[in-house]
């Protein structure tokens, strides 16, 4: 392993991927001479005009692109330019364009934990799409108007939401596991006009009930006239007068499908922040703009194609549920899980590579962790031969993982550590097909995103710790916040720090390559003695020691300092004592430096995690300095945070 190489596409692969047959259109089109992955990404950020104009020709949109591309505003040219404005198209009806072409083919293939696949041909899909858009409109939905769904990740989810955006209207959506406070924090806000929910779901062996609960939010949240129940098995349930049933609604006789198209800035998707410093922010993504940064993100970056098999696992409360759902457009079949990652066993998902034949295979690093500390070794098990891109993303991908991946997954294979979130409903920085990927190294930054690293004094560095900025407009900005009228709490979120430059919030280092090291967030940097360090840094070697399952480090404020204090969910049969701590300091000592050593260190029997997956860092600092965490009903375990009060190891 040279310099941390650890795979490089060989000659043939690099020349049949989408990604160079663009860099070919380019330079036919527009007289360049670009060669490989840095050439692009220059002359795309240097002509995002150009970049943008290119990818809706090469990807096949369908739609009026308009006669301008972008109307820049000579004041706030980054965040408050248009793009494509005279636009119109729809959604839905580019996710369906391969329907015709490949009619009887799979569309989506779905499993849960009984390991029993179902498929859904693109025949069928559009059958169903048009029923239920049907149904819609007979509700009076209109474009403009929300539709929620309180769903498990089902082909059924996919349809309701493409019946949604068939129509024009806005699709949001959380997963069945958030309780019915977390669901009015979003649906509250929102006020849709219909809500489609499920009779139960299955997790880790286990039935929940979910039917109950939407009717709670139903009770609560006056804007919602209907609520349609999907069976979750199949089998016919017991529902109440006024509530419809899914297997109903698809018995009707319906039109034949038809698509509304709408502004290229209209509002497709409500996505909601996590919403552990407050109420969750409605964060409003457009049709267009969705739609033409997740096909520069599956093609280009991730080589995605009619016929592929695309896999990530998620649930509808993730935007990475939005993301998988886009593969469609590239004609890609959706393979859909919903239930735990380890039930019945560790092998449950590479069983589902092996029988779908995954080309992409998307997780969360801790997910990847995981694994590694239970000695799973995929690739002795399971035939992964079409496998080409495994992403990763949710948290800090540590450079031990992507050993894992290469040695215990798959050798000839591009990883993508991806980074991004709900704020775009994308990445900044992601893979290319084109080029190496280095050990704990994000690949490249995103196509068209002038993406920087910033210093605290404001200015662009490479190869130094810093702040992850874009300093360019692109489509898939956010339209804005719902029922911020006078666009305040938008410009706070992201541009309030540097006039017209995008804040974030990820703290990173801008390799030699032209890659990305994360270190974690930017408001959970620690800062002892006015030295910051990321806390992925700590993590990334602790978490590696067998005795430790999890951790979590925050910085105390102490004796007009901040000093280092770390808590550690321990394997079973272990006990936190001082032979342990010491190995623990050492390690961190040794790895990093004498600086990221803990003060103290304390033992915790879980670890507190949004329902995404991602530590609670900023929940667990407020509760050890004796402050109220703003929104509990945002975490997955948020009675774990209750072990973190008033430790005595933090008073002395």
């Amino acid at each position: 392993m040279k310099d941390g190489l650890l795979w490089t596409p060989d000659k043939e692969r690099q020349t049949h991927t989408l990604l160079a047959a663009f860099i070919r259109a380019v330079n036919q089109t527009h007289g360049t001479q670009l060669n490989g992955y840095n050439d692009l990404y220059a002359w795309s950020v240097r002509q995002s005009g150009d970049f943008w104009q290119q990818l809706w020709q090469f990807a096949g949109v369908i739609g009026d692109p308009g006669e301008r591309v972008c109307d820049i505003d000579p004041e706030h040219p980054n965040r408050d330019s248009h793009w494509f404005p005279s636009a119109r198209l729809n959604y839905a009806e580019n996710l369906l364009k391969h329907a015709e072409q490949y009619a009887d083919q799979p569309a989506m293939i779905f499993s849960g934990e009984h390991e029993v696949a179902r498929t859904l041909t693109w025949r069928e899909l559009v059958d169903q799409v048009a029923a239920i858009r049907h149904y819609l409109e007979t509700q009076g939905v209109q474009p403009g108007d929300v539709v929620a769904g309180y769903l498990p990740n089902l082909p059924e989810t996919v349809i309701a939401m493409l019946a949604t955006a068939a129509l024009g209207a806005i699709w949001t959506s959380t997963s069945p596991d958030f309780g019915v406070d977390s669901v009015l924090d979003r649906f509250g806000q929102t006020e849709p006009k219909v809500l489609f929910t499920t009779d139960h779901y299955h997790y880790n062996g286990k039935t929940y009930d979910c039917l109950s609960k939407a009717q709670q939010v139903v009770d609560k949240v006056p804007a919602i006239e209907r609520l349609v129940v999907i069976p979750f098995d199949g089998d016919r349930p017991s529902l109440p007068a006024g509530v419809d049933n899914w297997q109903d609604l698809l018995a009707h006789d319906a039109p034949p499908l038809r698509f509304t198209r709408v502004a290229f800035n209209a509002p497709l998707f409500v996505l909601y922040s996590s919403g552990t410093t407050g109420k969750p922010k409605c964060i409003i993504h457009s049709v267009g703009g969705i739609l033409l940064n997740h096909l520069k993100e599956h093609q280009l970056h991730s080589d995605v194609r009619p016929g592929d098999r695309f896999f990530y696992f998620t649930t509808c409360g993730w935007m990475m549920w939005n993301w998988q759902v886009s593969a469609l457009a590239s004609g890609a079949t959706l393979v859909l899980y919903d239930g735990s990652p380890f039930y019945p066993d560790a092998g449950v998902l590479w069983r589902l590579a092996e029988q779908h034949q995954l080309t992409l295979f998307g997780t969360a690093a801790k997910y990847l962790e995981a694994l590694e500390k239970q000695g799973v070794a995929p690739k002795d098990d399971y035939s992964l031969a079409s496998l080409r891109v495994l992403c990763s993303t949710g948290s800090v991908l540590a450079p031990e993982q992507f050993d894992y991946v290469y040695q215990k997954i798959k050798s000839n294979l591009q990883l993508s550590s991806i980074a991004g979130g709900t704020d775009i409903c994308g990445c900044f920085v992601l893979g290319s097909p084109l080029s190496p990927v280095y050990r704990g190294e994000s690949q490249k930054r995103g196509l068209a995103l002038d993406v920087q690293v910033f210093n605290p004094q404001g200015q662009a560095v490479e190869e130094q710790k810093g702040e992850l900025v874009c300093c360019n407009s692109f489509p898939n900005q956010p339209v804005g916040f719902w029922h911020d009228t006078d666009g305040s709490r938008y410009h706070n979120a992201y541009w309030n720090k540097i006039d017209d430059i995008w804040f974030h919030g990820d703290y990173v280092r801008l390799t030699a390559q032209g890659g990305m090291v994360f270190y974690g967030r930017s408001d959970a940097v620690l800062n002892p003695g006015g030295v910051r360090i990321g806390t992925a840094e700590i993590y990334r070697h602790v978490n590696q020691l067998s005795e430790i399952m999890d951790s979590v480090v925050i910085g105390q404020q102490w004796q007009n300092d901040v000093r280092v204090v770390l808590f550690v969910k321990l394997a079973a049969g272990v006990t936190l004592d001082e032979p342990l701590k010491q190995t623990i300091k050492k390690t961190i000592r040794t790895q990093c430096t004498p600086r990221h050593v803990p003060a103290v260190i304390a033992e915790v029997s879980d670890i507190p995690r949004t329902k995404s997956g991602k530590l609670a860092e900023l929940a667990v600092r407020d509760v050890v300095h004796g402050q109220d965490v703003a929104q509990l009903s945002a975490l997955d375990n948020p009675a774990s945070l209750d072990q973190y009060r008033q430790r005595p190891e933090l008073t002395q």
